[in-house]
């Protein structure tokens, strides 16, 4: 009998199959119980179709009461939207006119609705957006932005979102996350968001 071997050099046949089964995960907007971001990359990077251009959104989040710090990890990923999609196009042509790095503003809300890569804007939005600071993350290939969201008053926080504007604009990504954060007034949440963008093998 012949035996099996992995269809890229160097990653054996459970290796790749532990690779596929995060990459089905993260394709359905459902977290891996135990990996880290730097693992959940590694994996979708070993498993990319070829000829395919990739993107994935993650957002993880810091909560912060009276000086206590609980660090949240990953909450959630995927559903980059058609807007966003339609609106990098119109960067390509015009940059001065649909900036890139427009994409800084960061939302949040409470409905819990389903995402869906229709969605052009948050559910129930509350409070008033961020501005978040911009840098390349842990590679070359990743854009990540930084807010803090400081609450005014008693929410059960479930979705955040990543905009061109201060209002209205466009919506990059939707995330819901469960269970929700409940927040009181004075209250504070760091998000990150980052957005992977895989060149095609």
């Amino acid at each position: 009998m012949q035996k099996k071997t992995s269809k890229r050099p160097g990653v054996n046949i459970k290796a790749r199959h532990s690779s596929l089964k995060t990459r089905r995960l993260i394709e359905r907007g459902v977290l891996p119980v135990g990996l880290s971001l730097e693992q959940i990359l590694k994996d979708l990077s070993l498993t990319c179709r070829k000829n395919t251009f990739e993107m994935f959104g993650f957002l993880s989040r810091k909560h912060t009461r009276a000086g206590k710090v609980i660090n949240e990890g990953l909450v959630s990923c995927r559903l980059v939207t058609t807007a966003f999609a339609a609106y990098l196009v119109d960067s390509l042509q015009d940059s001065t006119t649909t900036p890139m790095d427009a994409m800084s503003w960061h939302a949040v809300g409470t409905d819990d609705t389903a995402e869906s890569n229709a969605q052009t804007a948050l559910g129930t939005e509350i409070e008033s957006r961020v501005d978040g600071t911009q840098i390349e993350g842990a590679t070359a290939n990743i854009y990540k932005s930084v807010a803090t969201v400081t609450f005014s008053g008693t929410h059960a926080v479930a979705e955040h979102g990543l905009f061109s504007a201060n209002a209205a604009g466009t919506m990059t990504d939707r995330s819901v996350f469960s269970p929700v954060d409940n927040v009181i007034n004075l209250d504070e949440i760091e998000y990150t968001y980052q957005l992977t963008v895989t060149a095609e093998t």
